[in-house]
């Protein structure tokens, strides 16, 4: 008895539920009106469901299903489930950006969590920001956490053809322009193109997160890569809530699996399967809240010699159900090797090289050998020089191999409103060697860093059949687009980096191979220039807007609150009443 009793101590839930006393009373009482038995109260592990489901965030629109299934796991393994929202961030739907409010989410998670009675946590994601703010937000606190990815759309198809949901609408334009694609032709295929339940089934940034959580150890090997409406993916759901108990009883914290080695792992394996340039920014502030120093250069150092591996949009042409289908992310984990960390821990207890010894390739058309890669260099090239002081990215694998070292006229657009306004003007003095040039939507400056970077060419160019052009901006993009698109540039225009003071006409260098981006004037004009230049007024005067204005980080530091760096801890000292 005294032996159960001091197990029971251990357990975070029980200074809640453990009490006789008036605040013992008070905790149980009110939660007994849902049914719960007595013993759920004596020493179960408190498993605290975290739901970004909403019908806002189709992506997430069937976590609601999830969630059941992992409760029955939780149960089985002997804890007490308890789900609770947190904000949703849909990609499609939200305005301006859903990037403005990832930090909020991640504050809802992590407030949410270390208020509450829990001793272990399970993050149920999808969308792109769903999962590096929940992540983000139970770091801060760093209890027992497993990561549930919803999973990926079949593929789409549309007459005939296999198209990716976030892919193809990147072609809309072009096929408007060339095709004569009417109404009735966009109809057909935004059907045919998100046919079931799931998020983008590209390795978009919703992919790339799933992958991230996966190559980071915090998920079960294997769910990554599943459709959403696999039953595979349902049985990993409800292993995912029995294994998360057996975490509370061997205190596998957060820190203890999110180790310097697991994000170098999570940068090695992003470049080997073609991810967004996102996770630059995710992976970064989940870094800055657990106490990992990362930074900007190791994403280069690390990553940019690693092969592509997997042929899928936009770098290749398959889709994620095809990459289940060939084995998924645990072969190319396997066929990565040496090149990872393979001692490092991960949510099941083991490490990264046991998870996958036996994983076994069926495609090699969609994941290639490192022997036989799709690229040798795949990975993301940081760049430096006077146009981005702090740094900037692009993705080699997306781009146009002739566009990597390029000089050309600065098209200038000084906001997103004067871009929609001009790019299709007949009169723009433009051609396809120019570089076009985007302002103002950096974290302060749009304010959110939407993901607008790759803008669409002007329509008399599409007409020419031109397909790539340079184009930098201090924005992000979307992880399922393409194209030479220099991105996060640092600091941003609106805090008065460089990008702030080129005007039309100037010439830029891109020279990727040199990592070089460069505005070709002399250092004395450039000081002139930025001594001439005024912030712009903030764009907004209250609320949560307001106060992300105040405190957010430029890019290379992860566009986080500086205020929510660092983690407080699971501890929580005073009562309610």
């Amino acid at each position: 008895m005294q032996e159960e009793m001091s197990e029971e101590k251990k357990l975070r839930s029980q200074e809640w539920f453990g009490g006789n006393d008036k605040m013992g009373f008070v905790h149980r009482s009110w939660m007994r009106n849902q049914g719960y038995p007595d013993d759920y109260f004596r020493g179960k592990p408190v498993i605290g469901i975290c739901n970004t489901w909403s019908e806002l965030t189709p992506c997430n629109g069937h976590l609601r299903e999830v969630a059941e299934r992992v409760k029955r796991g939780v149960i089985e393994a002997g804890g007490f489930p308890l789900e609770f929202p947190v904000m949703s961030l849909g990609e499609t739907i939200m305005r301006p950006t859903t990037m403005l409010f990832r930090n909020l989410a991640s504050m809802d998670t992590e407030e949410s969590i270390r208020a509450n009675p829990l001793d272990g946590v399970v993050l149920l994601t999808g969308c792109d920001k769903t999962t590096p703010s929940t992540i983000m937000g139970a770091c801060s606190v760093d209890l027992p956490t497993i990561v549930v990815p919803g999973g990926p759309m079949l593929n789409g198809r549309f007459r005939g053809e296999t198209i990716g949901s976030g892919s193809f609408n990147w072609l809309i334009k072009e096929k408007q322009t060339n095709e004569a694609f009417d109404a009735d032709d966009l109809r057909e295929a935004e059907i045919c193109a998100a046919r079931s339940i799931g998020h983008c089934n590209t390795m978009g940034t919703a992919s790339t997160m799933a992958v991230m959580s996966e190559a980071l150890g915090l998920t079960l090997p294997g769910i990554a890569s599943l459709p959403a409406v696999d039953s595979r993916k349902q049985v990993m759901q409800q292993l995912s809530g029995r294994r998360i108990v057996d975490m509370v009883k061997e205190d596998l914290k957060m820190s203890k699996i999110l180790t310097r080695q697991a994000f170098e792992n999570a940068i090695v394996t992003n470049a080997a399967v073609g991810g967004s340039t996102n996770l630059i920014i995710h992976l970064t502030a989940i870094a800055r809240r657990i106490g990992v120093d990362l930074e900007l250069a190791d994403f280069d150092r690390l990553g940019s010699g690693v092969p592509l591996l997997v042929n899928l949009m936009p770098s290749g042409r398959y889709l994620m159900e095809d990459f289940c289908y060939a084995g998924g992310l645990s072969v190319v984990m396997k066929e990565l090797g040496d090149l990872l960390h393979g001692d490092a821990v991960t949510a099941n207890g083991r490490s990264i090289a046991d998870n996958y010894q036996n994983a076994q390739c069926y495609n090699r058309e969609v994941i290639a050998t490192r022997a036989a890669p799709l690229q040798s260099n795949a990975g993301i090239a940081v760049l430096r020089g006077n146009l981005c002081e702090n740094g900037a990215v692009i993705k080699p694998s997306a781009a146009t191999p002739a566009l990597m070292q390029h000089t050309g006229r600065a098209v200038v657009f000084e906001s997103m409103e004067e871009y929609h306004a001009r790019i299709d003007d007949p009169e723009l003095d433009i051609d396809p060697s120019c570089v076009i040039v985007l302002k103002g939507v950096g974290p302060r400056g749009y304010p959110g860093m939407p993901e607008v970077g790759n803008v669409d060419l002007p329509e008399k160019l599409i007409r020419q059949g031109v397909k790539d052009m340079v184009r930098i901006s201090d924005g992000r993009m979307s992880g399922t687009a393409y194209g030479t698109v220099v991105l996060h540039v640092s600091p941003e225009s609106s805090v008065g980096g460089t990008l702030a003071v080129v005007r039309n006409g100037d010439l830029i260098t891109l020279d990727v191979p040199r990592r070089l981006l460069r505005l070709e004037i002399s250092d004395e004009e450039l000081a002139r220039r930025k001594a001439a230049w005024q912030a712009p007024e903030p764009r907004a005067t209250r609320g949560y807007v307001r106060l992300y204005l105040d405190h957010v980080e430029q890019a290379e530091l992860g566009a986080d609150l500086d205020i929510l760096t660092g983690k407080s801890g699971s501890a929580v000292d005073r009562d309610l009443h």
